[in-house]
């Protein structure tokens, strides 16, 4: 009169419960979601970081220079008004300053990378470029943007 003594599971004498099968799948979907975020937010910050005049630059078919180090960057807004990188300058000063910051920089022969938006006064962007000249900056390199295709 021995009685059976295993559940009705199967014969394994587990009463009922069976162990979860083990998942040997790594699940990316969590990874992909932040690197995504990620991403958006160095598109959206990248622009804001490299120019600190907003300036509406003009558009050519050139190529972009290759560049070392820092440039120097003068800028010349629609207002009229100079830029030495990010800190307005009067123009009175502006010689004076850049030979400051080249001969700390290594000497006049620094590349300077002129920026000016292309509402600026045509006779303001000519007076800074003829200032530089005549202190014996000849390293001086028009900034444009990559021009679109209409």
């Amino acid at each position: 009169m021995a009685m059976n003594m295993q559940g009705s599971a199967g014969g394994s004498g587990r009463r009922g419960r069976r162990r979860a099968n083990v998942m040997a799948e790594i699940n990316v979907t969590p990874m992909v979601d932040v690197m995504l975020v990620l991403l958006i937010i160095f598109m959206v910050s990248a622009p804001l970081l490299t120019v600190g005049v907003p300036l509406d630059l003009p558009q050519t078919q050139a190529k972009s220079l290759e560049q070392d180090k820092t440039p120097l960057q003068l800028s010349v807004d629609v207002k009229g008004k100079v830029f030495i990188n990010d800190t307005e300058v009067a123009m009175a000063d502006l010689i004076p300053k850049l030979k400051a910051i080249t001969d700390a920089r290594g000497g006049m022969d620094e590349r300077i990378f002129m920026r000016a938006d292309k509402k600026a006064d045509y006779g303001t962007v000519a007076k800074v470029m003829g200032q530089l000249s005549g202190a014996g900056f000849k390293r001086l390199a028009l900034v444009t943007e990559v021009e679109q295709g209409n």
